[in-house]
């Protein structure tokens, strides 16, 4: 993309718009870092209520949600499953469970028939005592209850009801029961252990047992924060659980300020309370405070900058101008250039490239630094009986057609254009070393064109030998060769200059 020029006039216009917005920066900076002591104070108290809230308390009680959620999708694919099935036997339906269990990752799954009788993978018992969502006769939705497996040990239990019949049986409910353990260890995600968390009962009863910092430890939430707010607070505090609602609670126990942040996990009775350590709070106004007191500095910093900035780029744009208009003068003379040794109608090199070529190219063959140099006499045949019989815009198209047909071929090689109807091919590199399947490939193509009535030149051809002194010596020899190969073509049935 061409760049645009730059002229004196920009340059001032560019130094007085930059005077006035640094003045402009001036002023607005200093308010800037005025405002910013005034809110300093008001971004301190709303860290940490968003460091909890949002990061905390929120992410987590989601992550149960979609625990929950993906148990029950992945039952009702089980469910789905196992009606599929040819079920005939119990066997076969703890066969069944055991596989669902193993695919989907469920965790105690078990179906439940008509008779509250409970199928497991491993065995069959009567649940109507065991299990708290068969006390109604009829499951019409999801349901959720935290159970007792054995001693301490609490499980999550999962029910959803189903529809289906197996072994002459109708089934009525499934579900699966999830150890608080599993649940614990996937919540345990917080930040170099700078927080506590633990999921609590509506009745404020610890249910994953995991300390709620040193002061709450595994207690009942309510007993330990008794007294440690006023009674207001507290109530306040055991509505909400009761209600499922979130919120938080700063108490002291000890001397020692505490902050919690519970959010309700929906539908189970739970409520998920975080506590960030002491130390992390401290860090939190902390860092605010320092980046307050820094503020002016980096203001003042900031201004110099930019101040340099804008003197650096005044003393580009000056240097620009200067660069631009040497730059035109240079680009002038390679237009010019370009358009000289350019063949205006086919757009190879001309005549004076090739002449300028040919005189680097002999001052090296007399210091003996060309070794690989071949050379490629071309000739169109049939030009000017076609520009006397169909006119010199037809005679224009077999050039150019010609001219298409070298460089297509040729694609290794500097072609030039030396005359109205002759070429030159300067082959070296891997041009010079694919020569030979090259120009055979070529007179290929040029005896299919006389067959088809197509565009067909005569080519000779020689590579530099070790008399050589001077280009002119590869020419005759290929041009010599081109006329004898223009008497072949002749032969075959190609056009000549006169027919």
């Amino acid at each position: 993309m061409k760049s645009k020029k730059i002229t004196e006039k920009a340059v001032a216009i560019t130094a007085a718009i930059g005077s006035v917005l640094i003045m402009v920066m001036v002023i607005a900076n200093t308010y800037w870092a005025y405002n910013q002591t005034i809110s300093s104070t008001n971004q301190a108290v709303s860290a940490v209520s968003a460091f909890y809230l949002e990061s905390m308390a929120d992410r987590r009680a989601k992550t149960i949600t979609n625990l929950i959620n993906n148990n029950s999708d992945y039952m009702e694919k089980a469910v789905s499953v196992i009606d599929d099935e040819k079920i005939e036997s119990q066997e076969d339906l703890r066969a069944a469970i055991g596989r669902m269990k193993r695919l989907l990752s469920l965790s105690r799954f078990a179906l439940v028939d008509e008779d509250d009788i409970v199928y497991t993978q491993y065995t069959t018992y009567t649940g109507g005592s065991r299990h708290p969502f068969l006390a109604d006769k009829t499951l019409e939705g999801r349901m959720i209850s935290t159970v007792f497996r054995y001693g301490s040990s609490k499980d999550l239990c999962l029910a959803i009801p189903i529809d289906i019949k197996i072994m002459g049986k109708q089934f009525k409910a499934c579900f699966v029961q999830i150890d608080i353990n599993d649940i614990v260890d996937l919540l345990a995600f917080d930040d170099q252990e700078s927080t506590h968390f633990a999921l609590y009962s509506a009745n404020g009863g610890n249910i994953s047992e995991t300390e709620l910092g040193q002061l709450v430890g595994t207690k009942n939430i309510f007993e330990a924060t008794h007294g440690s707010v006023s009674d207001e607070q507290w109530n306040s505090f055991r509505d909400d659980f009761a209600q499922g609602k979130r919120g938080t609670l700063t108490f002291t126990i000890n001397g020692i300020v505490e902050t919690i942040c519970y959010e309700p996990v929906p539908d189970t009775g739970w409520e998920l309370v975080v506590m960030i350590r002491e130390s992390v709070i401290q860090d939190q106004f902390q860092e605010i405070s320092k980046k307050s007191l820094s503020a002016n500095r980096m203001q003042i910093l900031f201004l110099l900058v930019v101040a340099s900035l804008f003197t650096a780029i005044l003393f580009y744009l000056m240097r620009r101008v200067a660069d631009d208009k040497l730059n035109e003068e240079k680009e002038n003379s390679k237009v010019f250039k370009s358009m000289a040794n350019t063949d205006s109608l086919t757009g190879v090199r001309n005549k004076h490239a090739y002449m300028e070529t040919e005189a680097q190219l002999n001052s090296w063959i007399r210091e003996g630094a060309v070794e690989k140099l071949a050379l490629v006499a071309c000739d169109i045949n049939g030009l000017k009986y076609v520009n006397d019989t169909q006119g010199h815009a037809a005679g224009d198209k077999l050039i150019k057609d010609a001219c298409s047909l070298i460089c297509n071929v040729f694609n290794h090689g500097s072609v030039y254009r030396t005359g109205g109807d002759e070429f030159v091919v300067l082959l070296s590199g891997k041009g010079y070393d694919t020569r030979e399947e090259t120009i055979a490939d070529f007179n290929r193509q040029v005896e299919e064109n006389i067959k088809g009535n197509g565009v067909v030149v005569s080519i000779g051809y020689t590579t530099l030998q070790p008399d050589d002194e001077q280009v002119h010596d590869l020419f005759e020899r290929a041009d010599h060769m081109m006329y004898d190969r223009k008497k072949e073509l002749k032969n075959m049935g190609a056009k000549t200059r006169e027919s």
